[in-house]
């Protein structure tokens, strides 16, 4: 049985201009994975709301960050794809959640190479419904729609496995060669509280505090609360870091329902406020930098740590196509192979 791997991310508008961010923005916000309301509910927020008042605050945004090649995520997915491509034998391709490349279009290039399983690879470390699980749904409906005979494996959420974790910590090393950090806040991308218990296998377990999280149990499979503050508890364990120089925070919340906290720009500013004057944030929801990385952290963020008193800031690029990270991804492609 021939095998390929597709590796999938979220995906970016096809330009800055308002029109493409506001179709990015329609598929995105959309999927009832993403605003869990019911459809006649979710399209007046979204097409009678949001879309009449975001697409051009974003596509500012979006200027602010894009590169002469494109998206700077779509561009740094591709040399990952690129590079991973070159370490193993078996077909990479690229697909995107939203906007293009799309998930079919993955999965029919591989289908078209003559590959019979697919190692679908979600670029989350992670899980969350909004993220890992509304790839892993579509993925099955257009393999059960088009390519019924096509065997499809995920890769789990991999927020622990020790050689991510080792590629993390390294990646924040290097960083803070040439940087004398105060502390390190590990930034996580916000979903709503609500997504945490929807996502909670037990129906029971999740309480959404310090001790349910701190509690083994088979919600932590899909808890993505539980998988965050894991990921910067391990990260700091080998990076050694002392307790109260580091913290774990949530950005990029939507409306006004509760959402996972503390809020990473109300710490941001909070840490200036208390005397803090050299800060890091690094972001391990991301594997490659994006509009919530470059332009929320590394610009809003840090306009607004200076304006309350911090002096300098410092903002940890994601994994992108590090060596050490493709090394890391091949390495988990190999033993698909062999399996």
């Amino acid at each position: 049985m021939k095998k390929g791997v597709l590796l999938v991310n979220l995906g970016s508008p096809e330009s800055t201009d308002t029109k493409d961010v506001r179709r990015y923005l329609d598929e995105f916000l959309m999927d009832e994975r993403v605003i869990d309301l019911p459809y006649v509910l979710r399209a007046l927020l979204v097409k009678g709301i949001i879309l009449n008042t975001r697409p051009k605050k974003s596509a500012e945004a979006y200027k602010k960050i894009w590169w002469p090649e494109g998206s700077p995520l779509i561009v740094l997915s591709k040399r990952l794809q690129q590079n991973l491509q070159k370490k193993v034998a078996i077909p990479v391709e690229l697909a995107m959640r939203y906007g293009n490349p799309s998930l079919e279009f993955g999965l029919s290039q591989l289908v078209a190479q003559g590959v019979e399983e697919v190692f679908l690879v979600p670029l989350y470390p992670q899980f969350a419904m909004a993220t890992t699980e509304t790839i892993l749904v579509l993925a099955e409906k257009i393999k059960n729609k088009n390519f019924p005979n096509l065997k499809i494996k995920a890769q789990p959420a991999f927020y622990n496995k020790k050689d991510y974790i080792k590629n993390l910590a390294d990646s924040i090393k290097d960083s803070l060669t040439d940087f004398n950090s105060d502390y390190i806040l590990f930034s996580y991308h916000g979903v709503p509280e609500r997504h945490i218990k929807k996502s909670d296998v037990t129906k029971s377990h999740c309480q959404i505090n310090a001790e349910c999280c701190a509690t083994p149990s088979k919600a932590h499979e899909f808890c993505y609360r539980h998988q965050c503050l894991e990921t910067t508890k391990q990260v700091a364990e080998l990076l050694g870091l002392k307790e109260g120089t580091y913290s774990t925070s949530f950005q990029s919340r939507l409306g006004r329902d509760p959402w996972l906290q503390p809020y990473t720009d109300a710490t941001i500013d909070g840490l200036a406020q208390k005397g803090i004057k050299n800060l890091a944030v690094v972001t391990p929801a991301f594997v490659s930098d994006c509009l919530e990385t470059l332009e929320e952290i590394g610009m809003e963020a840090a306009h607004s740590f200076k304006e309350n008193g911090g002096e300098n800031f410092l903002s940890i690029p994601c994994l992108n196509d590090r060596e050490d990270w493709v090394a890391t991804l091949a390495n988990w492609i190999k033993d698909f192979q062999n399996t």
